[in-house]
């Protein structure tokens, strides 16, 4: 019979994953809580951002076979740094939505955490437990300053594959691979930024994973 309204609770968190207050409430019926849900949004958001910083490494590396082009078929070329921002862009809107859904978990765990500090009767516990929250809620800011950093960072590299990918593609030619040299000592610099502001951000997801997981 348990695991019957396991299943059942489980189901519904399912079906109810576009609202997200009554996907909360769904979980915490089979005893899974904001803070674990919390803790696993954030290493998923992590775990995109990893993936996003390789996929760009992998379409700038495609971007300098193509102003490296010593002969050949230039289309093919083309296709291959089309399919790279194509891939770069899907690992940036994945990444965005993991901070979506970290966003609004931490939302809402901050929330029901400052409501339930008016249901202690013992004052020790209660001020113990509102300086936990202020100092979880520190680190939390942190975490997602360094996440949105990254998030920002991705914006503009995506722009100026874009446009060269544009380009390219109606300039199939020696003389736009020359106009295209010109761009990758800026698009190099700024996946470099990209990629370290990630690691920051990975490094800050696993410190506060890390903090969680203590306080359990």
């Amino acid at each position: 019979m348990l695991m019957k309204k396991v299943l059942a609770a489980l189901s519904l968190a399912v079906l109810l994953s576009g609202c997200q207050s009554a996907y909360y409430s769904a979980m915490e019926q089979v005893g899974v809580h904001k803070r674990e849900i919390l803790v696993d949004r954030v290493g998923e958001a992590r775990d995109a951002q990893q993936e996003a910083q390789q996929q760009f490494r992998d379409a700038l590396s495609q971007f300098r076979s193509v102003v490296q082009f010593d002969g050949g078929e230039l289309e093919n070329l083309y296709d291959r740094l089309q399919a790279e921002y194509d891939d770069s862009k899907a690992a940036a809107d994945a990444v965005s939505e993991r901070i979506d859904k970290v966003e609004d978990v931490a939302e809402a765990l901050f929330e029901e955490w400052q409501q339930e500090l008016e249901l202690y009767s013992n004052a020790k516990l209660r001020s113990q437990s509102a300086r936990q929250l202020r100092s979880t809620q520190a680190r939390y800011r942190q975490l997602l300053a360094s996440m949105q950093r990254a998030e920002r960072r991705m914006a503009p590299v995506l722009a100026s594959l874009q446009d060269n990918v544009l380009y390219l593609k109606h300039n199939l030619n020696a003389r736009a691979i020359g106009a295209l040299k010109g761009e990758f000592a800026g698009i190099k610099q700024n996946i470099d930024l990209l990629v370290r502001d990630m690691q920051q951000a990975i490094a800050e997801s696993d410190r506060f994973i890390q903090t969680l997981e203590n306080r359990q």
